[in-house]
């Protein structure tokens, strides 16, 4: 068994596909599958299922993912160790976050650090998905709910609200076709008949996300939407657009000012984000470093994440 063997190995585990492998390695989906069926006979055993979907790994795949992936991180350590010649501080940071928390709330706050390390490079890695940092995606994950994962080190990064948000031009429109106007845009009682942006329910990665589910307990109706999306960037726009009243995170739409807010004293929802990082990278001063500013500023930031009212 060779070490190159291992890293063509290591990219399928990753991607789970024979030719996302072979673009990452920059090389032809034939050689990378000849040499994955070389590896599985040197070592007699079957390392990955076939299927439809993909290359998906058997016990004994992910019995030699966890030693490959050692392996792997071990060699990245010392490599970096040398680069930089133990200096602290010094190096790349990959993080994995969701696309809100990442545009509108990590890439706006990054100044300060760079400021204080400039020596650290910060790699924004947007998922609409869970990061697996068990296959290296990041050096560190802010994921939307608890890893079950015994191996990794989970902290919790903070809590967080999303509320109800309309645009101006829905309110105007609404009221031109009779709607009751009350102190808070729109009466409770008529929002289960509004049009209504969210997610496409059938494709969500985490219950975390179903807001529409949470928010009929609310209503005592189970609302209909009239436009849904996968990406809450999307919907964001939706709604900035008039097309209808939606649920987001208050980080995202508390600095719009086109952007109302409905009914915040009565409906609130709230959900927590996470830190996860393999125990390897945590002991790298850059990436504990950057580790420990994410707390920091969800500690600073504690009013936009949580506002009051």
């Amino acid at each position: 068994m060779n070490w190159d063997d291992l890293k063509i190995f290591l990219e399928v585990a990753r991607s789970e596909r024979l030719s996302t492998a072979a673009k990452r390695l920059s090389m032809d989906a034939s050689t990378v599958s000849r040499r994955l069926h070389k590896l599985e006979e040197s070592i007699a055993t079957k390392l990955f299922d076939r299927t439809q979907e993909g290359h998906v790994l058997t016990n004994d795949g992910e019995m030699l993912l966890t030693s490959a992936r050692k392996m792997e991180q071990d060699a990245e350590h010392a490599l970096a160790s040398i680069h930089n010649h133990n200096e602290e501080n010094c190096g790349q940071v990959r993080i994995g976050a969701t696309e809100a928390f990442g545009n509108f709330f990590i890439s706006p706050n990054l100044l300060a650090l760079q400021q204080q390390h400039p020596k650290i490079d910060v790699h924004l890695l947007l998922f609409s998905r869970f990061v697996k940092i068990s296959r290296n995606e990041a050096d560190i994950a802010i994921a939307v709910e608890r890893p079950k994962s015994t191996s990794m080190i989970v902290s919790k990064l903070c809590d967080y609200k999303l509320q109800l948000y309309v645009h101006q031009d829905y309110l105007d429109k609404s009221i031109d076709k009779g709607l009751d106007r009350d102190s808070q845009g729109i009466a409770l009682e008529q929002l289960a008949e509004q049009k209504w942006v969210t997610y496409v329910d059938n494709l969500l990665f985490t219950e975390q996300l179903a807001y529409l589910k949470e928010l009929d307990n609310y209503l005592g109706s189970e609302l209909q939407p009239s436009f849904s999306s996968t990406s809450i960037i999307s919907q964001y726009l939706a709604i900035k657009s008039g097309l209808g009243i939606g649920i987001l995170p208050c980080f995202l739409a508390e600095n719009d000012k086109s952007l109302i807010k409905l009914h915040s004293k009565d409906i609130a929802i709230t959900r927590s984000f996470w830190l996860v990082t393999h125990p390897e990278s945590k002991r790298l001063s850059h990436v504990n470093t950057v580790w420990q500013y994410l707390k920091q500023l969800v500690h600073q930031h504690a009013d936009l994440l949580n506002p009051s009212d």
